[in-house]
């Protein structure tokens, strides 16, 4: 190989690698490149996550790509450590070498301050471990500082991200699945500086049960859903928006960046609790429960289609201002005492002037997906974007039970919104307005949003249980990329 060929060196110098001496060159476009039997060359943008310097030698700290076999069929390989140790010539080459490699891994513009919440609790509660044991000596080695939080009760990540100094951090990580990381965008949004708060870069490494938006993030660039490859995202500090979805009932409202779902999809997710002692195999025993004894649900859902979809549903008026039962707010009333009065309202749409559309029930289920994958085996929204403005919806009416067998069998690839029993499409705003079930008209059904139940309807699953909103109507706008990711590219 010829360096002729190649940006002129930021610093070139003939090392010591493994008592070899060899040319090794850190060339303008951030390649390290040497000589070690054969050439070798790595990225520091890519393939670098930080340096020391230990008495006469430098270590270059890597994580690169490797594949398991000789055959992989294309499937993404594991991110394994393999650290680069050199001896310069002198101790002033020595000096410039840490020089060079600071400045250039600075003018990258990663990470240097983060705060990290670990939630203990989540998946198989191993979240602490995986911390400690894969994450922490990662973030260290790339010289981020660390200021570590533990979990200690449902919505604690929501009350710190309310109050936290985000003018201290580069960042926010939640070592978790789904739930913490809601929780944070909910507490960013009630601050009152909630439209700098919002911009705070946000990391999730998969630690919980479902870690969907793990899987959306490292899948739509190839990667494999694994601590190590969420870890080496963040390090690096590539950003991508994140669409937000505001749900609202009255002057009740929940920030949403993955999904809700209501009917089969919510029964499975929350109900199911009640098999927690079989781990993850729970969603699919409960999921042959509800196959066996399969409901459906009276009720309509009203959207504005994006474009493309506008022959979906039937045209119909604005659905108009959210109505609900219980102690919900309605917006002509006032405004709730629970509602932070400075806090983010949700997009300013003027919902009226739109051209909405309804479908009726009875359904099966209905799912509004933000992100692709709901869990790291489940893709529910195979053409979700990140932020193009939009949700997915995906609505099952009349289903027979073979089909509906097939159908969810083929979740894991997205293969089931090619069924002719599944309607899926792209809105802009939506409406639910939920009732009871067909054959049990006392009984009604249970409304799930990131894996957190915002309605119980008589009859369900820990009815007797307080839930933000009362099982009516619900409204839902989307804000296009008003949150943002660390991405892996």
């Amino acid at each position: 190989m010829d360096l002729s060929d190649h940006q002129r060196p930021l610093i070139s110098d003939r090392v010591t690698v493994n008592g070899s001496v060899t040319p090794l060159a850190l060339l303008a476009d951030g390649r390290l490149w040497w000589s070690e039997g054969t050439y070798r060359c790595v990225s520091i943008e890519k393939d670098v996550i930080g340096f020391v310097s230990n008495g006469p030698h430098i270590k270059i700290k890597t994580l690169v790509e490797t594949r398991d076999g000789c055959c992989t069929n294309g499937a993404p390989g594991r991110l394994v450590r393999n650290d680069v140790v050199f001896k310069p010539s002198s101790e002033e080459t020595r000096e410039l070498w840490c020089q060079k490699l600071r400045e250039f891994i600075d003018s990258l513009g990663r990470p240097k301050r983060l705060f990290v919440f670990v939630n203990p609790f989540g998946g198989k509660k191993s979240a602490k471990k995986i911390f400690f044991e894969q994450i922490k000596h990662l973030l260290e080695d790339a010289q981020i500082e660390l200021t570590v939080q533990e979990t200690k009760h449902q919505l604690h990540a929501k009350e710190i991200a309310y109050s936290i100094d985000i003018t201290k951090y580069d960042g926010i990580v939640c070592v978790s699945g789904d739930g913490i990381l809601v929780e944070v965008v909910n507490g960013l949004l009630q601050r009152e500086d909630w439209a700098m708060a919002i911009k705070m870069p946000l990391g999730v490494v998969p630690a919980g049960t479902g870690n969907g938006m793990a899987k959306s993030l490292l899948d739509s660039v190839g990667d494999l859903c694994a601590v190590a490859n969420a870890v080496h995202a963040i390090i690096r500090g590539h950003k991508r928006s994140l669409d937000v979805a505001t749900i609202k009932q009255g002057e009740t409202r929940f920030f949403s960046i993955l999904m809700l779902a209501w009917g089969l999809v919510a029964d499975i997710d929350i109900e199911s609790e009640k098999y927690r002692w079989m781990g993850s195999a729970r969603l699919d025993f409960y999921a042959l429960c509800r196959f066996f004894n399969l409901r459906q649900y009276i009720g309509c859902v009203s959207f504005v289609p994006a474009p493309g979809f506008e022959a979906y549903g039937e045209p119909t008026s604005y659905p108009g201002k959210s109505s609900s039962k219980g102690n919900n707010t309605d917006p002509s009333e006032g405004e709730s005492v629970n509602l932070q009065k400075l806090c983010y309202k949700g997009p300013e749409i003027n919902l009226e002037n739109l051209n909405w559309r309804v479908i009726n029930g009875p359904f099966i289920s209905i799912w509004l997906h933000n992100v692709p994958w709901g869990a790291e085996d489940t893709m529910p929204a195979p053409d979700a974007k990140f932020s193009d403005g939009y949700l997915d919806l995906i609505i099952m009416k009349s289903c027979p039970k073979l089909a509906l067998l097939s159908i969810m069998s083929t979740l894991n690839n997205g293969g089931h919104v090619k069924s002719p029993y599944v309607t899926y499409l792209k809105v802009k705003a939506f409406s639910l307005e939920p009732g009871p079930r067909t054959k049990d008209p006392e009984k009604e059904g249970i409304i799930d949003s990131d894996g957190e139940v915002l309605a119980r309807g008589k009859g369900t699953y820990k009815c007797e249980q307080k839930a933000l909103m009362a099982y009516g109507k619900l409204q839902i706008t989307v804000d296009q990329g008003l949150a943002t990711l660390f991405t892996p590219i």
